[in-house]
């Protein structure tokens, strides 16, 4: 089992141009699967399902609960990466 300090998987690095439809499209991650959403450079609106809506940017994460609905939308150039974790992660 992964530290729980530590993600046990990372997507790359992406930018505006090669951030998959998938991830713009709505998604989800499996059960007792946390993912962080870490914005290395620009901005970056998350969006849930339920309405809900978040602007992340370096240092402003995006938390995953396990298996709730949303998708990622560029605002202009931009760099992120998704941690997961097997636990809450930290913060």
């Amino acid at each position: 089992m992964a530290d729980p300090m530590e993600p046990y998987r990372s997507t790359p690095v992406f930018d505006e141009a090669t951030l998959p439809a998938a991830l713009r499209a709505d998604h989800r991650t499996k059960a007792g699967v946390w993912g962080v959403i870490r914005v290395l450079q620009g901005d970056l609106l998350l969006t849930f399902a339920d309405g809900e809506e978040r602007r992340l940017a370096p240092g402003l994460d995006g938390l995953l609960e396990p298996e709730r609905t949303h998708r990622v939308e560029p605002l202009g150039s931009m760099r992120m990466q998704v941690d997961f974790y097997d636990r809450r992660p930290p913060g």
